[in-house]
């Protein structure tokens, strides 16, 4: 036990008082140490009987440099982490570090914008690490990046190695590490051939049971979907035979609105003039025939989604109802007469 009067002469050292208040504050008491700059030695005062392998403490403090930012002083703190990140170090250890590096690029904005191309770079180059959680925090760290402007396009370089990752690596943490990434910025032109041999992969992950990848994931391909060069790719993209399980009520809303969306954004460009003038042909179980073809059941699961208690979710099936009954085009638009649909004139 330690004694009332040495407790608080450790109380007020700097250093501890500093591990203190990032440790145990009540904002952070459910996040991981925040790995600093220091040498990342164990403190032996943390060594606890009750713990078989004590881990190490790390010796910068983010709230103080909070504190300083506020001030209007630099801390130094997300310059002293990016440096650290350039020393040779082991696969937790940069997992920590690219954490902190996250954090600071959140909270530490005006060092965050003082930061150059190279240190992006620098954590891009951790996404050929061999450690998937050394990849995912990377990605999390270029998402963050990704918020200030003038580093957009140096990590749209990285557009293509992120869409490798998810599509070779079964992960579903990496999945939703990297689709959010990639669903923070518009995609360059340049991707759109990577984009085209990964829409299996893409269309896997939507149809996975891990919620917030398939979330992830949909949110991309409706995206792509209003590219006029990747509407065919992505239709005649194959899918399983109970894809439409997809539109059943008993999905979480946050998905099923969002695959709403994704088929009114199918609907809305396969009627487009622009699609309707070439003659596509599509495989027996694309996404085309599961949603549009003459054997589709969509016009039910739509029809029991009208009244889902979800309001968003109602209003959504709806528009996918209009866009299916009315083709999007100029000359015809008003007066909406009826057309190939899956919805017959009784319905």
């Amino acid at each position: 036990m330690w004694c009332p009067c040495a407790v608080h002469t450790l109380i007020n050292c700097t250093w501890w008082s500093c591990v203190w208040q990032e440790v145990f504050s009540s904002e952070n008491a459910r996040q991981p140490c925040v790995p600093g700059p220091s040498a990342l030695l164990p403190n032996p005062l943390l060594s606890s009987p009750l713990s078989s392998q004590p881990e190490p403490v790390w010796g910068g403090c983010l709230g103080l440099a909070i504190e300083r930012e506020r001030h209007g002083r630099d801390s130094g703190e997300l310059r002293r982490l990016l440096n650290s990140l350039e020393c040779k170090q082991d696969a937790y250890t940069k997992s920590m570090i690219l954490h902190s590096i996250t954090r600071c690029v959140y909270l530490l904005e005006s060092e965050a914008s003082g930061c150059t191309n190279d240190d992006v770079t620098l954590v891009g180059s951790m996404l050929d690490d061999k450690d998937n959680s050394v990849k995912i925090q990377a990605l999390n760290t270029l998402k963050a990046f990704s918020g200030i402007r003038k580093f957009r396009l140096k990590i749209q370089e990285h557009s293509i190695k992120v869409l490798e990752l998810i599509s070779t690596i079964w992960d579903s943490e990496l999945h939703i590490a990297g689709l959010r990434l990639l669903n923070n910025f518009p995609l360059p032109d340049f991707v759109h051939p990577q984009l085209r041999r990964v829409m299996p992969a893409l269309m896997e992950i939507l149809q996975s049971d891990y919620i917030l990848a398939q979330v992830q994931a949909i949110r991309l391909l409706s995206s792509l979907a209003q590219k006029n060069d990747l509407l065919y790719d992505i239709l005649n993209c194959q899918v399983h035979c109970n894809f439409l399980n997809l539109f059943q009520s008993t999905q979480p809303g946050s998905l099923l609105f969002e695959v709403l969306v994704f088929a009114e954004r199918l609907s809305e460009g396969r009627s487009s003039p622009h699609y309707r003038a070439v003659k596509w042909h599509y495989n027996k179980q694309s996404l085309h025939e599961a949603l549009f073809g003459d054997d589709s059941r969509l016009a039910d699961r739509l029809l029991a989604l009208v009244i889902h208690p979800e309001e968003d979710v109602q209003i959504q099936a709806c528009k996918v109802i209009v866009s299916l009954q009315c083709p999007q085009d100029a000359g015809i638009r008003p007066s909406c007469p009826p057309s190939h649909s899956c919805f017959n004139n009784g319905e």
